[in-house]
């Protein structure tokens, strides 16, 4: 399964295709993987941030994997104009090379995200922003690293340099049962900008079954440099005319049912 719940579950380290064997012993060429997946996810947490306000989320991706180790995609979430003003879809695209050096895999991957009329009142700073990864994997322990190259990050002006360093442990305790453990760090580059820096954990256990199914569940919690997520809002009111206000950073259980096809 190569879906992108990430945020939820971070992104898994593509592996290479093995040739088939036709009977009579001649290798065959592998055959380019098509795979989509279809979620619906009690919440949208990323980096540990609740970017859909702790409603409800619908999620879709699309995966193609070449033999060679190459690899493009798209994924696409439902999020709340309460945590991205203006902003009601996040729409991601990526592509890149994974492989193996001996034990450990290796990845480059390049992620561009779209929100889709979303912008910051005050300024007009978009909250498109592009990213390069780097990755390593070893048995069930991952590192990446995801770095801004775009010159804005999520809204937040001249902001190009912005690291977030994802560690990760998922640990197959057998019978479809997978331990997710996961730290981040993120620091955002720019004057100014340190006060949106933040860290995060999350721990969880994924459950696949046959015919593509899986559900995943999760506590995260983030916190920051300073106290800038206790009384984060967009400026969006409440039903009752009041505006919004919550930390997305608090902790928070979150589930999900997906589908691989």
């Amino acid at each position: 399964m190569i879906a992108l719940l990430r945020r939820l579950l971070p992104v898994p380290l593509l592996l290479l295709a093995l040739p088939a064997v036709q009977a009579g012993g001649q290798e065959t060429a592998p055959a380019t993987t098509v795979t989509a997946t279809v979620t619906l996810a009690s919440q949208y947490v990323s980096r540990g941030m609740r970017q859909s306000w702790g409603r409800p989320a619908l999620q879709a991706g699309v995966d193609v994997v070449h033999p060679s180790g190459w690899s493009a995609g798209t994924w696409t979430s439902t999020v709340s104009e309460r945590f991205i003003e203006g902003g009601r879809v996040e729409w991601d695209l990526y592509g890149g090379y994974a492989g193996a050096l001996g034990p450990v895999d290796v990845s480059l991957m390049a992620m561009h995200y779209r929100y889709p009329g979303a912008r910051i009142g005050a300024t007009g700073t978009r909250y498109d922003y592009t990213e390069l990864v780097p990755g390593l994997g070893f048995g069930p322990f991952y590192a990446k690293y995801y770095r801004t190259v775009s010159r804005d990050f999520f809204g937040i002006t001249d902001a190009r340099g912005t690291g977030y360093l994802d560690l990760g442990f998922n640990y197959d305790l057998g019978s479809g049962f997978t331990l997710n453990l996961h730290l981040g760090d993120g620091r955002v580059a720019g004057a100014g900008n340190a006060i949106w820096d933040w860290r995060d954990a999350k721990a969880g256990v994924t459950r696949t079954f046959d015919g593509g199914w899986s559900i995943a569940a999760a506590y995260t919690r983030a916190w920051g440099a300073t106290d800038a997520y206790d009384r984060y809002t967009t400026g969006v009111p409440r039903a009752s005319g009041e505006i919004a206000v919550s930390n997305p950073a608090k902790g928070t259980f979150a589930v999900s049912l997906a589908r691989t096809f």
